[in-house]
């Protein structure tokens, strides 16, 4: 997969602010924004972003995504 393509898929999926995705084709690195973490721990926001991706993970064409998720208000306060 592509970077891009994952960028789609999140905001396919889910409403985004702001996403970022860097990688190599099989290990990636994302930021996500979105007013959907509102107060849900980590974990759970961690989930609404693999939701977005599907069975990719299972059928090992997506092999790692590292995460960072904040709501626009935290995206605002790191002066973002």
């Amino acid at each position: 997969m592509e970077p891009d393509e994952i960028r789609t898929l999140i905001e396919s999926g889910l409403d985004c602010a702001h996403v970022e995705v860097t990688g190599d084709g099989r290990h990636f690195n994302a930021v996500v924004v979105s007013e959907a973490f509102a107060g849900k721990p980590t974990i759970r926001q961690h989930r609404l972003v693999y939701a977005t991706l599907g069975e990719r993970f299972a059928t090992d064409v997506l092999h790692a995504l590292a995460l960072r998720t904040y709501t626009p208000k935290q995206w605002e306060q790191l002066g973002r």
